[in-house]
């Protein structure tokens, strides 16, 4: 029988690599607490860092600016673009091509991200014709 998931605190300072090429601090996850149904971590998007063109094939993310702004293109393409400032909530819908970037060459961007895939790097899907777009 399996293991009931029970409360449990996660301490922030481990991080890990994430297939889109960003360093990610571990949060909660089905790895670090055996959640079934969600993902919670936070990104340090350092001046001038940028993702590989990616989208996660059957997730939804939720995203809350912290410090910094942070930039992303997005849709068919690439074509479409936004910007996301300290305070700011973003969605990203599942099955959306995408590719975060902090155009800052002096500060970090840090986001608090939330996605409905508790092992968040399993439906993540690479574009890597769509990395040298924007």
């Amino acid at each position: 029988m399996p293991k009931q998931p029970t409360c449990a605190v996660v301490h922030s300072g481990e991080t890990y690599e994430g297939k889109q090429g960003l360093s990610y601090f571990a949060g909660i996850s089905a790895e670090s607490v055996g959640s079934q149904g969600l993902c919670l971590h936070m990104l340090h998007l350092p001046p001038g860092g940028r993702a590989h063109a990616h989208m996660h094939e059957s997730h939804e993310t939720a995203i809350y600016v912290i410090s910094g702004e942070s930039e992303m293109w997005y849709g068919e393409g690439l074509q479409e673009h936004l910007y996301a400032r300290a305070g700011d909530f973003l969605y990203i819908p599942a099955g959306v091509p995408h590719l975060p970037a902090n155009s800052s060459q002096t500060e970090p961007c840090i986001a608090l991200i939330a996605r409905t895939d508790p092992n968040e790097q399993e439906s993540v899907v690479l574009l890597p014709h769509l990395d040298s777009t924007p």
